[in-house]
């Protein structure tokens, strides 16, 4: 495997014991992670794009939450129709998506 152009982080409130339970997980996360997936895939971009589901960022009131690099971008209260927007926007023309960025 080559070395992604961008690495996506999703929360999906992942525990150490490996359940996931919490506030990006009661929105949907796992779903926004496989419609990542599923896009990246879809688009052809799956050796410049790699997705990794996380833990809390410690941002609940702001989840479900993306975390793009290694520009650092992040996003919040991602739903699974913004994930196509983000995919076109930010990784096929170099443009973060400005509404649901974190400033």
């Amino acid at each position: 495997m080559k070395k992604p152009k961008y690495h996506v982080f999703v929360c999906t409130s992942s525990r150490i014991n490996g359940q996931q339970k919490g506030f990006c997980h009661s929105k949907d996360a796992v779903r926004i992670v496989q419609a990542f997936m599923e896009e990246i895939d879809g688009r052809d971009l799956s050796d410049d794009v790699m997705v990794t589901n996380t833990g809390c960022f410690g941002i609940c009131s702001s989840g479900p939450i993306v975390v793009v690099y290694p520009e650092g971008v992040w996003y919040k209260e991602i739903t699974v129709d913004d994930v196509a927007e983000i995919v076109e926007s930010h990784f096929e023309n170099g443009k973060k998506v400005e509404r649901l960025e974190i400033g």
